[in-house]
């Protein structure tokens, strides 16, 4: 027993090697094509007019393009990859003129962080702008570049090109393939989640609805952005993924339903996939269903959505006046600038990123400047992957850097020490760019990984120092996570004392609106409006599940008090269920609570709100939660004892 203990005690922590572990992830085989093409293409193409550095510049704008290339529509994918093109072509011009200047060098890069970690909080298009800005000048500003001056921003857009190139070569042929696919995602995703009723997979399985439906109205709003606000096309696809929130819907309610007398009938959850396979194909027609006669509530709810969107499905010309987004329609342009302005320029929290990442990159620049670092550009690459708000905790990626540098040279010092420079680097570059999104997938360590290599040889086509470059880049990559981990995380206090509790509680009070509204005075609310609420606030606890799980990854005091409250991540998720089938109960025949009973679970969820606002560990609380055991409301009453229950002072 001691052994074992013993044993146990040399585990490292949880929270420390989970981002070690490879996620489950099918090969991207178009995407390492693509890659392998457009990063290798280049560089012979260099060798060949016997210009090697332009080729492996091209080839470096490729990799951000292969970086960028993170979208499933061909729309969101040009502006993923052009626009961050022209914010690189920037960076890296600021970079060369600054390249040599020593101090000169220092402020501008630090400017430029500044820059960059602010407009980074804008969104992912504008994450990847960042990105590339940043990365681009320090390349510019470490890396010595052709003349004239404009030469290595000409050159590194033209690699975005290629990319840009070899991505929309499909699109003629599947211009809107990405959303119907998104759609009819959708709804196999609701029908797993129809098969699980009544499991214990029913969770994991609704969560997986609340990623598609979040991903499928992303892509098509975005196109609706796009076109005509009434095109055809977009208002069909539109109205056929209206019609899954009312399947969606109705599944708490056959959830509870499957509880008590068993799981669904098969013929539901294999309607549903015929549904998405009429999306998926375009196809439209006579709906034939083959369901069976519903006769509780639930079961009512279930047939009659499922009726409901097998009819849109199958409709030719949907009303496009009758079409409404149950998101909201994105903003005209000029008021989402004009908003989007306003926030990062009046933000907290993109002023204090800003100045995390420029202070980290300031210190990464005047360290090199003063102390002779070789090849000393790679220490604030380092720092720039490691702070990007959007890839995780600042902790875990300083260590996953680290982990997934050392993996990459030890390849990288293969190919440098065994494979003679010229012709021989195309194949190679085949070979090291097709793992770059075959590895991205699995996790950030593995992309780390992937990516070492690449820049080390073209690197290395750049200023020709060989296997030389091997030992300095760990070096290197280990001066940057040092300075990551000290001058943006350790010295801010918000890092590693961080609040999770807040936003938890923010999505409780929500909770709390969602329950008035949906049994507002005992009458029947606006089922318009109340979708978009329970459509809202699913989407404000999928990103709540997202920042705790990205907690669970930091050190001690952040991730066990994340993972304390982690059960009551789950418990308020299943509270929104339980009112949402509670509501549709009522809608199809089941009696309405008394207005006093839902106001006393609404009182219950804005104490617990208030109580986690208050303190990271409750005073006692009470769950008794007195009201008819026989009534609507009784399985929302007993989720709310049981999250009552989770915050008590257990919990400490």
């Amino acid at each position: 027993m001691a052994r074992s203990e013993g044993a146990g005690r040399l585990t490292p922590p949880a929270w420390l090697t989970a981002g070690m572990r490879p996620a489950p992830a099918p090969v991207p085989w178009a995407a390492v094509l693509r890659a392998s093409v457009a990063l290798s293409a280049p560089l012979a193409a260099g060798l060949a007019a016997d210009r090697p550095a332009y080729g492996a510049l091209v080839s470096m704008g490729a990799l951000s393009g292969v970086i960028g290339d993170t979208a499933d529509a061909y729309r969101m994918r040009v502006l993923n990859i052009a626009v961050p093109q022209l914010f690189g072509a920037v960076g890296v011009t600021l970079g060369t003129l600054v390249f040599g200047h020593g101090w000169a060098a220092v402020a501008v890069l630090t400017c430029v962080a500044l820059v960059s970690g602010m407009i980074s909080s804008i969104g992912a298009v504008a994450s990847v702008s960042g990105l590339l800005l940043l990365l681009n000048a320090v390349v510019g500003a470490g890396l010595p570049m052709p003349d004239p001056w404009w030469t290595a921003p000409l050159l590194l857009t033209l690699g975005g090109l290629v990319v840009l190139v070899l991505t929309l070569l499909g699109w003629p042929l599947r211009c809107a393939a990405p959303e119907r696919g998104a759609v009819a995602a959708t709804y196999r995703a609701v029908a797993d989640l129809y098969e699980a009723a009544g499991t214990s997979a029913y969770d994991e399985r609704r969560q997986a609805v609340t990623a598609a439906l979040n991903h499928a109205y992303d892509l098509v709003l975005a196109r609706r952005a796009r076109q005509h606000g009434r095109a055809p096309a977009p208002v069909r696809l539109l109205a056929r993924l209206n019609v899954v929130v009312p399947l969606v819907e109705a599944a708490p309610a056959a959830h509870l339903r499957a509880r008590l007398v068993g799981p669904l009938p098969a013929e539901v959850p294999a309607a549903v996939r015929k549904l998405a396979d009429a999306v998926e194909e375009g196809r439209a027609g006579d709906p034939a269903l083959d369901l069976p006669v519903p006769e509780r509530p639930s079961e009512k709810a279930v047939d009659h959505a499922l009726r409901h969107a097998a009819h849109v499905v199958h409709e030719t010309d949907p009303d496009p006046h009758h079409v409404d987004d149950r998101l909201g329609r994105p903003a005209a342009l000029r008021v989402r600038i004009r908003r989007t302005t306003r926030a990062v320029l009046l933000s907290g929290a993109s002023w204090r990123y800003g100045l995390r990442l420029a202070l980290c990159i300031g210190l990464a620049q005047a360290l090199v400047s003063l102390i002779a670092v070789p090849r000393s550009y790679w220490v604030a690459l380092t720092v720039t992957f490691v702070m990007k708000p959007d890839f995780g905790s600042v902790f875990s990626r300083a260590v996953l850097r680290a982990f997934g540098t050392a993996l990459g040279i030890l390849l990288a010092a293969l190919v440098l020490a065994e494979v003679p420079r010229g012709w021989w680097d195309v194949p190679v570059m085949m070979v090291l760019a097709g793992l770059i999104p075959a590895f991205s997938a699995k996790g950030y360590a593995f992309q780390t990984a992937a990516i070492t290599p690449v820049i080390l040889l073209l690197s290395d086509v750049l200023n020709h120092q060989g296997f030389g470059l091997v030992l300095p880049r760990l070096y290197d990559s280990l001066i940057g996570c040092g300075i990551a981990l000290v001058a943006g995380y350790l010295l801010w206090p918000e890092s590693w004392h961080t609040r999770i509790g807040d936003r938890l509680a923010d999505a409780v009070s929500d909770t709390a609106d969602y329950v008035a509204l949906a049994f507002a005075g005992g009458e029947r609310p606006d089922r318009s409006v109340r979708l978009r609420a329970r459509r809202a606030l699913y989407r404000d606890l999928s990103t709540v599940r997202s920042e705790f799980q990205r907690a669970l990854t930091e050190p001690p005091p952040t991730g066990p008090r994340a993972a304390a409250w982690w059960p009551l991540v789950v418990a308020v998720e299943r509270i929104v269920d339980a009112t949402t089938a509670a509501r549709v109960r009522i809608d199809h025949g089941a009696p309405a609570p008394a207005p006093a009973e839902a106001a006393e679970v609404e009182r219950e969820l804005r104490e617990l709100a208030d109580g986690l606002r208050a303190d990271d560990t409750l005073v006692e609380v009470r769950t008794e939660l007195p009201g008819d055991e026989n009534g609507v409301l009784e399985p929302l009453r007993q989720e709310v004892r049981a999250a009552r229950a989770i915050a008590g002072p257990d919990l400490r």
